[in-house]
C-alpha cells in the first residue's frame, strides 16, 4: 500500500509540474485553462497519498512486530507421543 502512495504522490507532483507549466496540456477541452484547477486536483492528489502512505505505515506495524517476535524454543517432549 506504501507504495501505491509513492507513486500517487509522485502523480500530483508530475501533474503539478507540467500544470503549472503548460496548463493547456493537461486542460486541453477548455479554451482557457486555469492554473488553480490544476492546483487543486494535485492537491488532492497529494493529500489522498499522504493519507495513503499513513494508512500503510499503520496497517504495516502489526506485521513488523507479529514477525519480530521470538518464539518459544521447544526442549521437553510431549509425554503422549513417546511411549
Amino acid at each position: 500500500m506504501i507504495i501505491w502512495a509513492f507513486n500517487l504522490l509522485i502523480l500530483a507532483v508530475g501533474i503539478l509540474v507540467v500544470g503549472l507549466i503548460k496548463p493547456n496540456w493537461l486542460l486541453f477541452w477548455m479554451e482557457k485553462p486555469s492554473r488553480y484547477i490544476i492546483v487543486g486536483v494535485s492537491v488532492i492528489l497529494f493529500m489522498s497519498g499522504m493519507v495513503l502512505y499513513g494508512e500503510g505505515n499503520r496497517q504495516g506495524s502489526p506485521l513488523s512486530e507479529v514477525a519480530q517476535q521470538d518464539k518459544p524454543a521447544v526442549t521437553e517432549v510431549p509425554s503422549d507421543l513417546v511411549k
